[in-house]
């Protein structure tokens, strides 16, 4: 499986956001955001082949309980079932981090589906592909059926809410379930756009995400 990056850190996302977890960062992606934050799993894929065994390995001695996979895209590494079989062995909580936009019958414990909005789509070669590509509610649905899931939209402005709308419409999601996220990679950016967006969960009963380790750290890897 070629992975970007392996480390333990804290979730800084979603409704496990100040959690230790270890990271299992894989690298590849089908999409390609204009705003991606992780260019080196997806525009410039990096890393390293490492062996489900090594990860499992890596996994056992450093966890507390809580893995991530994540990419760029999980879903799309072909061993990404032997390696959430593997996880589920050593009695972990598995989170799994996906767009949304392929399905595996993966085990897990919280389905993080972060369905990309048209603020994503990318302009050039990519475009076509990531737009054909990056909303499917159908395959949404098929996956937030397998086990406990949230749907986490990264916002850039106001007018992203509509769309964020049509989605829970057409996906049936629970609010609850449904977070709000805002687009950056400074703490700046993400205060400037916070107060607008917790107004919007306000209205809509949506949930709030940070984003706590740009805030803590800054835009940089293994954190």
């Amino acid at each position: 499986m070629r992975i970007a990056e392996v480390f333990y850190s804290i979730q800084g996302e979603g409704v496990l956001a100040g959690v230790p977890s270890v990271f299992l960062r894989t690298s590849g992606c089908n999409l390609r955001c204009a705003w991606c934050d992780t260019p080196y799993t997806s525009w410039e894929p990096e890393g390293e082949e490492r062996s489900i065994p090594e990860l499992l390995e890596y996994v056992s001695r450093h966890s507390t309980g809580y893995v991530v996979v994540t990419g760029g895209e999980p879903m799309i590494q072909p061993e990404i079932e032997t390696l959430a079989a593997g996880l589920r062995e050593l009695s972990q909580h598995i989170t799994i981090e996906t767009a949304g936009t392929v399905f595996k019958p993966v085990v897990c414990d919280l389905m993080s589906i972060s369905p990309k909005l048209g603020n994503s789509t990318p302009e050039g070669a990519f475009a076509a592909q990531h737009e054909r590509l990056r909303n499917q509610p159908d395959l949404l649905c098929r996956l937030m059926a397998l086990c406990d899931y949230q749907l986490k939209f990264v916002v850039a402005e106001p007018g992203d809410l509509e769309e964020v709308q049509c989605i829970v419409r057409e996906t049936a999601a629970e609010r609850s379930k449904v977070l709000l996220m805002p687009e950056g990679t400074t703490p700046q950016v993400l205060r400037a756009r916070s107060e607008w967006i917790v107004e919007a969960c306000k209205r809509h009963g949506f949930r709030y995400s940070p984003r706590l380790h740009v805030e803590i750290w800054g835009n940089r890897r293994g954190v």
